[in-house]
């Protein structure tokens, strides 16, 4: 059992690692991203079954997350239709 908690704890530090190495490319940062909110989700997950709470809270946690993805993605399409690609190095938010 402590085997299983341990490695969503191992996938947490993991998406953290490659959210932060990987400061170049938008979509990667947002993979990232999107993998630490699936090990955040499993850990809720195990946490309200081992003390037998309700669910709601996951409804919540789970709206949230979409918003959060759909949020990303937006941004991601409209830096790619203003710059042509997701990298960081050519995005400068002075220009017009």
């Amino acid at each position: 059992m402590y085997f299983i908690q341990y490695f969503y704890v191992i996938m947490f530090i993991s998406g953290v690692w490659v959210f932060v190495s990987k400061r170049k490319h938008l979509l990667l940062m947002l993979l990232s991203l999107e993998f630490i909110v699936i090990s955040l989700f499993i850990m809720l997950v195990m946490y309200l079954l081992i003390y037998s709470y309700e669910f709601f809270f996951l409804m919540m946690f789970l709206t949230f997350s979409v918003c959060e993805g759909a949020l990303g993605l937006g941004i991601l399409v409209g830096m790619i239709r203003t710059h042509g690609n997701d990298y960081f190095h050519t995005f400068n938010i002075l220009q017009c």
